[in-house]
């Protein structure tokens, strides 16, 4: 084992440093914290997009946010938005790369949820590419099964 670790290891001349050549498995867990967890947990238990609002500035942030990013303040009240927004623009992909929640092409798109000042990055799904616009009036679709994630909502889907 020693014998394959300095294949691997290569010290930096005059530094005390090495670099390992290799793979490194680093196991790690991400917490979205209190505001992100009552964000999703409001998605999951009752399809509600719920926003964070500043009192100074009147900004109000999907997804919800703890500190205003123009003034720094604290974002402590939270306001239910609606679940239909706006289309602010849009991009296709068309690789796949493994990791993606869809098979390609895949529509990204920033929507302006009503009731919101920002807007939500996420898929936009259920619409011809001639007829994709930016001002489109999509409406959320949320997953069946849902896990506390910002994939569940599935897609945005054209209004009709």
């Amino acid at each position: 084992m020693a014998e394959i670790m300095q294949d691997r290891v290569e010290k930096l001349k005059d530094l005390d440093v090495f670099v390992y050549h290799g793979k490194i498995f680093i196991p790690n867990t991400y917490t979205a914290g209190l505001t992100g967890s009552r964000f999703l947990i409001e998605l999951r238990d009752n399809k509600r997009i719920m926003a964070t609002r500043c009192q100074a500035c009147e900004q109000v942030y999907v997804p919800a946010r703890s500190v205003c990013k123009y003034c720094y303040g604290q974002l402590t009240e939270w306001v239910p938005v609606s679940d239909v927004g706006t289309v602010e623009t849009y991009t296709v992909d068309g690789h796949s790369n493994g990791v993606q929640p869809m098979d390609p092409p895949i529509i990204y798109g920033i929507i302006k949820l009503d009731g919101a000042t920002t807007g939500l990055v996420h898929m936009i799904s259920g619409v011809d590419f001639e007829k994709l616009a930016i001002g489109m009036r999509v409406k959320a679709v949320f997953a069946e099964k849902r896990v506390g994630s910002i994939l569940d909502i599935k897609y945005f889907a054209p209004l009709a």
